[in-house]
C-alpha cells in the first residue's frame, strides 16, 4: 500500500510552468505525497475540491501501475478529474498509459543570462497590501484554467529557495503588473508575470522580465527557464525579445477524467 506523508515544500521544476499571456504557473494547494517502491508523486487539490493536481517528484519517469494507483486514491476521495504539472517527453509515457490525454502543450526557452541591460526603472518590491491587486491583475491576464486560485500566490512564493516578487506601479496607484522569480541551485524561473490588459504596450513587461533577469544573475543562477502556451505567440515574442531561446523540446500538460 502506497504511503502518504504530509507535503510543506513545493519543489523547484524547470515545467511549472509559465503560460498565458504572458507568462503564469499551475499552483496547487493542499498537497500530500505518495510513495510506493521508490516511486513518488504530489498529490493535490487544485480548484474546486474536486480537481486535483498530479505532480512527479521522484528522479525517474512514474510507471502507468503508480499512475493508477494515485488515481484511485484521488477518486476513492472524491476527485472527478486530474490535471498533471507540464512534463517532459520523458515523464509523459506513465500518464498516457494510464489514460491521460493532452490538455495544453507548453514552449520552453532558456536563458544564458548574459549580455543582460541595466535594470529598469518604475518597479518595487511588492508588499502585502499589494495582494489583493496583484490577484486581480491575474484574474483579468489569463484564461481561467491558468489564473491564481486561493492560496495560489503563496505556493509561488513559496515554491523556490529564493524568491523575488516585484510589481510595475506606485504606491498610490493602481498596479499594472507583476512578475515573481525564483532560483533553484543554478537554475532561474521566471515563475509568473502578467500586465494589465490595458497598461500592455508600455514596455512593463519587458521591464519585469529584465528585472528577473538581473535579479538572478546577481544570485548566482546560470540560466534562467520560463514557459507559454505554444499558441501564445506574444509571450513566446516578449520572451525571445528579451534573449530567451526556444528550446527543441517543449512540455506537455496532461488531463484526465475518474
Amino acid at each position: 500500500m502506497a504511503r502518504l506523508t504530509p507535503f510543506r515544500t513545493i519543489l523547484p521544476r524547470p515545467d511549472l510552468g509559465q503560460a498565458g499571456g504572458p507568462a503564469s504557473t499551475l499552483w496547487a494547494v493542499s498537497a500530500q505525497t505518495i510513495e510506493l517502491l521508490g516511486e513518488r508523486a504530489r498529490l493535490a487539490t487544485w480548484r474546486d475540491g474536486v480537481v486535483a493536481h498530479l505532480a512527479p517528484t521522484a528522479t525517474r519517469p512514474l510507471s502507468a501501475e503508480f499512475v493508477t494507483d494515485c488515481l484511485d486514491w484521488l477518486q476513492a476521495r472524491g476527485y472527478r478529474s486530474v490535471v498533471t504539472s507540464a512534463l517532459s517527453a520523458a515523464e509523459c509515457p506513465g500518464f498516457l498509459r494510464a489514460g491521460f490525454e493532452l490538455h495544453e502543450e507548453l514552449d520552453l526557452l532558456a536563458h544564458d543570462l548574459g549580455g543582460l541591460p541595466s535594470v529598469p526603472r518604475g518597479l518595487r518590491r511588492a508588499r502585502r497590501r499589494d495582494r489583493p491587486e496583484v490577484i486581480e491583475v491575474d484574474t483579468v491576464s489569463f484564461p481561467p484554467f491558468w489564473r491564481l486560485h486561493d492560496g495560489g500566490l503563496e505556493e509561488a512564493l513559496a515554491a523556490t529557495p529564493s524568491v523575488r516578487f516585484r510589481v510595475a506601479g506606485k504606491s498610490r496607484e493602481a498596479l499594472a503588473g507583476y512578475a515573481i522569480a525564483g532560483r533553484g541551485g543554478d537554475t532561474g524561473y521566471l515563475q509568473r508575470l502578467a500586465v494589465h490588459p490595458a497598461a500592455r504596450g508600455r514596455g512593463l513587461g519587458r521591464a519585469l522580465v529584465v528585472d528577473a533577469l538581473v535579479w538572478l544573475r546577481r544570485r548566482g543562477a546560470s540560466q534562467a527557464l520560463v514557459n507559454t502556451q505554444r499558441t501564445n505567440e506574444g509571450a513566446r515574442a516578449l520572451y525571445q525579445a528579451c534573449g530567451f531561446t526556444l528550446l527543441p523540446e517543449g512540455l506537455s500538460v496532461l488531463a484526465r477524467e475518474l
